[in-house]
Parts: C-alpha cells; sequence; structure tokens
C-alpha cells in the first residue's frame, strides 16, 4: 500500500480543538479537512479567520451563526462560511461535523 496516497483514519489522532470539540484533522497542499464530534451543549464563540469554511452536519443539530444570521443545520445541510466572517456554533445535540477550511490551516498543523 502507497503510504502517501491511502490512509488509515483511525491511525489520526484525535486532538481537542476547544472544549467538547474533538478533532481529527486531515492536510493537504491546499486545505485541512476537520472530522469534529462535539459534545451536546458545547459552544464554540465567536471569532474570525482568513479561510474560507465548509461546514456540513453529518450527524446531530448543530446552531452556527455567522455575521449575526443563526441556523440550526441538520444532516444534508451545509454552510458557506466567507474569509474573515465572524461566526459562531452551538451543539444543540451530540453531533459529527466536516469543516472543510482554504487554505490551510497552519494553525491546526501546529496542534
Amino acid at each position: 500500500m502507497d503510504n502517501d496516497i491511502f490512509r488509515h483514519f483511525a491511525d489520526i489522532t484525535t486532538r481537542e480543538i476547544a472544549p467538547g470539540f474533538f478533532s481529527k484533522l486531515i492536510h493537504t497542499d491546499s486545505n485541512t479537512i476537520n472530522f469534529i464530534e462535539v459534545a451536546s451543549g458545547c459552544v464554540l464563540g465567536t471569532h474570525n479567520h482568513v479561510h474560507e469554511q465548509l461546514s456540513f452536519v453529518i450527524e446531530g443539530k448543530f446552531q452556527l451563526t455567522v455575521n449575526g444570521s443563526a441556523q440550526i443545520l441538520d444532516p444534508g445541510m451545509f454552510a458557506v462560511i466567507p474569509s474573515n466572517a465572524q461566526h459562531s456554533g452551538l451543539a444543540i445535540t451530540d453531533c459529527k461535523l466536516i469543516d472543510v477550511f482554504t487554505p490551510v490551516r497552519e494553525d491546526y498543523k501546529n496542534l
């Protein structure tokens, strides 16, 4: 097996990137993919970053607020968060999310 191409998801170390937000991070040359498990009631405070962000809900319900506009996302929904947009989140239930960031999150590489 070519380990530069094919890898095992189970081999990725889980990191707590914020209280209650547990991530498995994959970095490519151009983006970061963040597979997140979030416990119900956990909050990610308002923040912004230069990265464009796509946020997908795989399981559960997650309230995402972008530039003051709140929306509860459930499976099948996703959000496109522009670069530098103010945003925050709240896990309404236990959740599984996928975030894709462009460009690469160098700060997450150093976790």
